[in-house]
């Protein structure tokens, strides 16, 4: 029975420990919002979309590759339907189809078929957009999850 409960306090704070750390990625990402893009550009002055993931993860101290195609095999492989806030979403957008050129943070999981997620636009600079977007979910190829 002691066990029990304390399995069960252990779980409960590991959860909530996830969810704080969620929380300050989201919030740190959402700091940059209105911030221009930059290609290669790592502060408030520009910055391209792997390096807002740097920085929102690096507030929780979890230290991402430079680079979003590095980024996106980090961590644990998520389903598009398993999808949580806090989890990377990469995508395809340039000549290419299959090379990973765009990331973001997910931000919200409204349904099924609106999921938000933070990232630097080329011509919005940073911000949320629908993932389920027709832009986006075509170019859509993997979600990575660390924490």
């Amino acid at each position: 029975m002691v066990f029990s409960l304390l399995f069960l306090t252990d779980c409960a704070g590991t959860k909530k420990a996830r969810d704080q750390k969620v929380n300050t990625v989201i919030q740190t990402a959402r700091s940059y919002v209105g911030t221009p893009y930059k290609y290669g550009g790592t502060t408030r002055v520009g910055l391209d979309c792997s390096a807002l993931l740097y920085h929102a993860y690096y507030s929780v101290r979890i230290n991402l590759p430079r680079v979003s195609e590095d980024q996106a095999r980090i961590g644990m492989k998520v389903k598009l339907k398993e999808l949580k806030p806090g989890d990377m979403v990469f995508f395809a957008t340039g000549k290419r189809r299959n090379e990973i050129t765009h990331a973001g943070i997910v931000t919200v999981v409204r349904s099924k078929s609106d999921i938000r997620f933070i990232h630097a636009s080329t011509s919005l600079g940073v911000t949320e957009s629908n993932l389920f977007s027709p832009y986006y979910i075509e170019r859509f190829k993997r979600a990575r999850r660390v924490l």
